[in-house]
């Protein structure tokens, strides 16, 4: 397994329209790979909010591999704030600390676009502690959401 020294990624940050049809599908079965297959859970992946035109679509490439994705949203689109959601990184690259590159990366995007903003996130609630340090805490109770336990969490502008 790599680790995150050797994994070199090449990271592209595209709205919906700027996606590739090749991109597009390796997106979408990247997270149904995860959400659907891996963790057993029958839900609607494709939501609406990837055509917003404001929302943004982090992928982690290594080669030519997608190795790593997160969905970045407008103010308003879930949350009050902007949001990054749809976190995922491939189980063949998963130890390497891709997941923590991608948070940076993501966070590093979403400011761009909204600076100086509160961050919120819907956290699978077994992930807290990963999501605590990129800075965010837990807001609220545990919830349901598709058979799998989660948590509101924020990080302060």
């Amino acid at each position: 397994m790599q680790t995150s020294l050797s994994l070199a990624v090449d990271w592209r940050a595209l709205g919906f329209d700027a996606l590739t049809v090749h991109q597009l599908y390796a997106l979408l079965r990247l997270r149904s790979e995860i959400f659907v297959v891996e963790q057993r859970c029958a839900y609607l992946d494709p939501d609406g909010k990837d055509l917003h035109p404001q929302a943004l679509h982090l992928l982690g490439y290594d080669g030519d591999t997608l190795a790593a994705s997160a969905r970045i949203l407008p103010p308003g689109l879930g949350y009050d704030g902007p949001s990054i959601g749809r976190v995922v990184v491939a189980a063949t690259h998963r130890g390497t600390g891709l997941g923590h590159g991608l948070m940076r990366e993501a966070l590093n995007q979403l400011f761009l676009r909204w600076p100086g903003s509160e961050v919120q996130l819907g956290a699978q609630a077994h992930l807290a502690d990963f999501y605590a340090a990129h800075g965010f805490s837990v807001a609220s109770p545990v919830y349901d959401e598709d058979g799998i336990p989660h948590v509101t969490m924020r990080r302060p502008a």
